[in-house]
């Protein structure tokens, strides 16, 4: 089990690692080859903080355990809002003033909505899975063509110069590419350690394949989102680190849902929905409660935080009180 305990770790070190070399690279290339730098921010940058769960899930669902793949998804969905806001809100409180982000709020309610739906027959179907990588890039779309053509407005939008900010620039195409199939090829590499080590580790303890997703898995592959929420807070960049958070969740309900479901469709853990896929959508309503004011802009402050923080505990609680 030592042994295994050390592939694990070292294989979420490099999967966070590949991760942030890929969207490095891909961002770069896009740059030079002539996207703006608010769609590579909205599209690659933002999917890159999913990467990792983009890999897992693949991984997983090659493996024949589909139900780690979607823990992953709706494990990483609540970590994200539970103890990666819960931690950033903790640090600083985080002003929410972007008007993209409060677009994109509802957005991140309905694809969740929509991936409970999918689940509710305790199965995920090929034709499902085929719907939701659709409606990704629908929403997609959706994003970029909203944020290229949104009505004329006396007050600028930060998150577009911190999205711009955020986007390399100067990087030769060479070394784009070189970063681009590097951090591709780590992430395939460390994904399928990763799964394997999680598998060999939940079997000796007689933990589900879904807890392991939704634990141990969904906790490392938010490490992206939680250095990136942090070090948005830290340079005052905080509509930019609430954004890596809505984007990455609207991401894993589709495009990472997707992947279980063209590559491994079949019946799923009941749990996953009647236990899982319910607080998924609490965190996310309470998510936007606190983020949405009513008048002028508003901040998810240290009580915030520390709420949702509280709701992390409480749910790993759950989640191995139910397992014992």
């Amino acid at each position: 089990m030592l042994e295994q305990s050390i592939i694990l770790i070292v294989s979420l070190a490099f999967l966070v690692w590949s991760a942030d070399k890929f969207v490095y690279g891909a961002a770069a290339l896009a740059r030079n080859l002539g996207l703006s730098p608010l769609i590579i921010g909205l599209t690659i940058v933002a999917m890159g903080s999913s990467a990792p769960e983009m890999m897992v899930a693949g991984s997983a669902s090659l493996a024949g355990k589909a139900d780690t793949a979607i823990g992953n998804v709706i494990g990483s969905n609540i970590t994200n809002i539970t103890l990666v806001l819960g931690i950033t809100a903790l640090l600083k409180p985080m002003l929410v003033g972007s008007q993209t982000i409060r677009r994109e709020l509802p957005i991140i309610l309905i694809t969740s909505i929509i991936a409970v739906i999918f689940l509710s027959d305790f199965t995920l179907s090929l034709y499902e899975g085929v719907t939701l990588a659709v409606l990704f890039f629908v929403t997609i779309g959706y994003l970029a063509y909203s944020s290229l053509h949104k009505a004329p407005s006396t007050e600028h939008d930060l998150l577009e110069d911190e999205l711009s900010d955020d986007v390399p620039e100067g990087v030769s195409t060479a070394k784009s590419v070189f970063w681009l199939i590097v951090g591709l090829g780590l992430l395939l590499l460390s994904s399928n350690y990763l799964v394997d080590s999680a598998v060999v580790i939940a079997k000796h303890f007689g933990i589900s394949d879904l807890v392991i997703g939704l634990t141990i898995i969904a906790i490392g592959t938010s490490l992206p989102e939680l250095a990136a929420s942090i070090a948005g807070v830290l340079k005052g960049e905080d509509d930019l680190a609430l954004g890596n958070i809505v984007g990455s969740n609207i991401f894993n309900a589709l495009a990472v849902l997707a992947i279980p479901g063209i590559l491994a469709p079949g019946p799923i853990d009941p749990l996953a929905l009647s236990r899982d896929g319910y607080i998924m959508i609490g965190m996310t309503i309470l998510l936007i409660m606190m983020a949405i004011g009513v008048k002028g802009p508003r901040s998810i402050n240290r009580v915030e935080g520390a709420i949702l923080f509280g709701c992390f505990i409480g749910y790993q609680y759950l989640l191995f009180w139910g397992a014992n």
